[in-house]
């Protein structure tokens, strides 16, 4: 009985050892954040200066790919396009004339 007591006791232990390395953890993580914000700063403020002038780049490549690759895809439809043509031409020559 008294080794459940001695278990109970060490992972209480344990649990309590954990939770006080991450609170110390996270104060240490925030001053060091605190300490390096200006460079995180800068680093935003590059970034965003790059993505201007990336940013359409990568959209164009982007739109060019993706039209590329849709018609790709589409180029196994195209006889039931050009059905689909064939049957509406003839829909539309045989249409009585409305006076």
């Amino acid at each position: 009985m008294s080794a459940i007591f001695v278990l109970a006791g060490l992972a209480f232990a344990a649990v309590s050892l954990l939770v006080g390395l991450a609170i110390i953890g996270i104060f240490v993580k925030m001053a060091i954040r605190l300490i390096l914000l200006p460079l995180l700063l800068v680093k935003w403020l590059i970034a965003g200066l790059v993505m201007l002038v990336v940013g359409p780049i990568l959209f164009l490549v982007g739109a060019v790919v993706a039209t590329v690759f849709g018609l790709l895809l589409a180029a196994p439809l195209l006889p039931f396009i050009a059905l689909g043509g064939l049957v509406w031409v003839i829909v539309r020559a045989n249409r009585p004339a409305v006076a």
